[in-house]
């Protein structure tokens, strides 16, 4: 019973990462919005390294889901 306990909130605590990462893809995509709405010209250099930093982000979230799931089930 314990274990399980101890299980739960270990996973719990590798989730945490998910809420940073909330937040960081909400300001990429804030700023993205920001730099193309001053200058529309530059969506084409600016929208590849949005997407980059997206997709970055994002690998911090499913590293974090990774280390949860392994805590829970391994």
């Amino acid at each position: 019973m314990e274990v399980a306990a101890a299980k739960a909130i270990g996973a719990g605590i590798a989730v945490i990462a998910l809420m940073g990462v909330g937040v960081g893809i909400g300001n990429i995509f804030s700023s993205l919005i920001s730099a193309i709405a001053r200058n529309p010209a530059v969506e084409n250099k600016v929208f590849p390294r949005a997407i980059l930093g997206f997709a970055l982000t994002e690998a911090v979230a499913l590293f974090a889901l990774v280390i949860a799931f392994l805590i829970l089930f391994a």
